[in-house]
């Protein structure tokens, strides 16, 4: 049988076949301990033949306890030696007392310490024997190419650690290592040799690298984002090392795409994050979507009295809730969780729980965000996302609630779509609400923020699916860029604007530089080692198709209408007034929304709408601001 025959054989077989020759080995080393013993000169009558089985028959189960046949025999190290001799250490008492107890004839009780030394040394050698026999496959110049040429950034002890536990992979040859720390360049780890930083295209391309690892201390982060852009353009996937809290490395996982974004990330602030949630019951609506279920989790960290999940989808609610159970029970027993599965449509709903719960802080995430979607079924997007939030936060009013914080969108700003402009009457209304009970009840306040990676509505998963499939990538347009925001800093940062809020400011945050679409295909395209089919590259493995722009979307986003922004505490946090209808004129307007929303007529709200948010634009405007966006021509130049 060929070495790669036998690690292709089901597991219990292997086991079996181990257990057969532990089994041989016992009662060969049961045999020749006698002969030592006697030095030959006995016979294999009854009492000897008793004495021969009973040492596999101790050992195995001795041995099955200790997980002897559960160790990858190829990867055997230091530590599968030290359990095979605390096995047989055990086996070994075992065995002394069973020969002292029978006390057989002619069998002498010192049987019992020869033969279990004998037998020790005779596993670790076969465990030895197997081992190299069985990595000699490596050597094998077919099983050369075969495997995936490794090269690991970094040369810390986890890049150290990882490389050893590399060594014997049947999947991965490493190349080397590549850093910039000038006292390991040029010098030779385990053997494989450590290549500046700086040459790392040329050590990609010259030694025919496909696979790269990236394995920094926290310290040394820094460099990632070094590594991944001398990577891009280059057919090498990068994936990055991941240790458990010992340092044991626990998986080599794909690299995540916020770090293709290069931001620094800004840990939150103590103070803020607790303000309003700690000791207190909080409500999110939406709690089972992208941003709202990471809102619970962060909350639920801040220990807040009551944890309350409001959500119109069984499935998504019973998720969430089954997550967080989970870490209520091990690390947050005095929080209580309730489950709410509620439409916050349904005003008569709604109000009743705000009056049983009664909470102090709501977190609004409830919304229908999928822009094609609200923009093929308006009545339901208007009723949901500026009905709904009026329903939430007249409740929020009545029942006393402290604060109340909207999650808004970038695409409340100058809507183009029935999504954004449903977003920003919500806004509206608000701010309207908030300055009407000034310094009486209830602060509202509204974040509003782009998007975020990874969300039900982000263009990350679907990118990440279309190129697991062999593509094409589709993007919509060869210069449309969005803000880009990682799911739980987002969060984050909303908690912490709720807390500076004094009651109807618009709070932004901090989203960086725009991301071009087509610019993020790419890279992601690069992440998966993998290069892109065009006219110059005929041969490429992904096609990036365009398929034009999706009804009601722009080609650049804006979080701000004013251009007044104020710094608040929080440097990533910026805060906003901005205009908006008195509420005695907006409460007309709304009753007349509501009308024609009840008479489904798409022309006449698309209409309205555009009446009632400042600088919302029509469908059949919508094509001719894109045509002067690419022009250059200021998109001020077109508002109607």
């Amino acid at each position: 049988m060929k070495a790669q025959d036998l690690i292709n054989l089901p597991r219990n077989y292997k086991q079996l076949l181990m257990a057969s020759l532990d089994a041989t080995l016992g009662l060969v080393t049961s045999w020749f301990a006698l002969v030592l013993i006697f030095g030959g000169g006995f016979s294999t009558i009854e009492q000897e033949w008793v004495a021969l089985l009973l040492a596999p028959a101790l050992a195995f189960p001795v041995f099955w306890r200790f997980n002897l046949y559960r160790t990858v025999v190829r990867y055997a190290d230091v530590a599968a030696i030290k359990n095979i001799l605390k096995g047989v250490t055990c086996y070994g008492a075992l065995f002394y007392l069973a020969l002292y107890a029978l006390n057989l004839p002619g069998i002498p009780s010192n049987l019992g310490i020869f033969q279990p030394l004998l037998l020790g040394a005779a596993l670790v050698t076969s465990r030895i024997a197997v081992r190299f026999w069985l990595l000699s496959l490596l050597t094998d110049p077919k099983m050369r190419k075969l495997r995936k040429r490794l090269l690991i950034a970094g040369s810390s002890e986890k890049a150290i650690r990882l490389s050893s536990g590399l060594h014997n992979s049947l999947e991965y040859l490493q190349i080397g290592f590549v850093d910039d720390d000038v006292q390991r360049v040029n010098r030779f780890l385990l053997g494989h040799k450590v290549f500046h930083l700086d040459d790392l295209a040329d050590v990609i391309q010259n030694f025919d690298v496909s696979d790269l690892v990236l394995c920094f201390d926290w310290q040394e982060q820094h460099k990632k984002a070094r590594v991944i852009k001398s990577c891009l353009g280059l057919a090498v996937h990068i994936q990055e090392a991941q240790f458990s809290i010992g340092n044991d490395l626990s998986a080599i996982r794909e690299i995540e795409v916020e770090d293709l974004l290069g931001r620094a990330h800004i840990p939150p602030l103590p103070d803020l994050m607790n303000r309003k949630n700690k000791a207190k019951t909080v409500l999110v609506t939406g709690a089972g979507g992208s941003i709202g279920s990471e809102l619970c989790r962060q909350i639920l960290a801040t220990r807040p009295a009551r944890l309350v999940l409001l959500e119109n989808s069984e499935f998504n609610l019973y998720s969430i809730h089954r997550e967080l159970q989970g870490r209520v029970q091990a690390y947050y027993p005095e929080v209580e969780l309730i489950t709410e599965l509620a439409d916050i449509r349904d005003k008569e709903r709604i109000y009743q729980i705000f009056d049983e719960l009664r909470p102090h802080t709501v977190y609004h995430a409830a919304a229908y965000k999928h822009v094609p979607l609200v923009e093929n079924n308006p009545f339901d997007g208007v009723q949901n996302n500026t009905f709904g939030t009026i329903t939430c936060a007249q409740a929020a009013l009545r029942y006393d609630v402290v604060d109340f914080v909207l999650i808004s969108t970038d695409k409340a700003v100058r809507p183009t779509n029935v999504m954004g402009a449903s977003k920003r009457l919500a806004e509206m209304y608000l701010q309207a609400l908030a300055k009407k009970v000034s310094n009486q009840g209830t602060r509202f306040s509204m974040v509003r923020f782009g998007n975020v990676l990874d969300s039900s509505g982000s263009v990350v998963p679907l990118f990440r699916d279309q190129i697991a499939r062999g593509g094409p990538v589709t993007v919509t347009h060869p210069e449309v860029s969005r803000y880009f925001m990682t799911i739980p800093e987002a969060s984050q940062l909303v908690i912490q604007a709720g807390a500076m809020a004094r009651g109807g400011e618009v709070f932004m945050l901090d989203m960086g530089e725009p991301v071009k679409i087509l610019d993020l295909a790419r890279r992601m395209i690069d992440l998966a080692g993998l290069s892109i089919r065009n006219t110059q590259n005929p041969d490429g493995d992904i096609e990036i198709q365009f398929i034009n722009l999706r009804p009601g979307e722009k080609l650049f986003e804006e979080l701000l209408i004013s251009d007044t922004p104020e710094k608040t505490s929080h440097p990533k946090i910026k805060r906003a007034t901005e205009g908006y209808l008195p509420f005695n004129r907006l409460s007309v307007a709304l009753e007349k929304l509501s009308e024609i929303v009840k008479d489904k007529d798409q022309e006449k709200l698309r209409e309205y709408l555009m009446k009632m948010v400042d600088e919302h634009l029509p469908e059949q405007v919508h094509a001719e601001r894109n045509e002067n966006e690419n022009s250059g021509v200021s998109a001020k130049a077109v508002r109607v």
